[in-house]
């Protein structure tokens, strides 16, 4: 999917349509070590086959969902759409 790199959109600070400019966020870093909650978790989760949940089955999904962010022209303020939609390939076009 391509995007331009530049779109006229609405800016909630503004308050009117003007020109942003996109990016997309990379994923955040994975923590390292457990919190308390997830290490308490992890030892329930052992023992007797599914006591006391059962595990989860199925695979992931094929494809995450993009996290793009507009920053404002104007205002020089960023904000994100409210939901992220799904694609496989994505690029932000460059002008030539």
């Amino acid at each position: 999917m391509n995007i331009p790199k530049t779109q006229k959109r609405y800016c909630p600070y503004c308050k009117k349509h003007t020109e942003h400019t996109i990016r997309k966020v990379s994923a955040k870093k994975v923590r390292g070590l457990l919190s308390h909650g997830q290490r308490i978790f992890k030892r329930k989760m052992k023992g007797f086959g599914s006591y006391p949940r059962t595990n989860p089955k199925g695979r992931s999904k094929p494809t995450k969902k993009l996290d793009l962010r507009y920053k404002c022209k104007e205002c020089k303020k960023e904000h994100t759409i409210g939901k992220g939609f799904r694609s496989k390939k994505f690029e932000i076009k460059r002008k030539m």
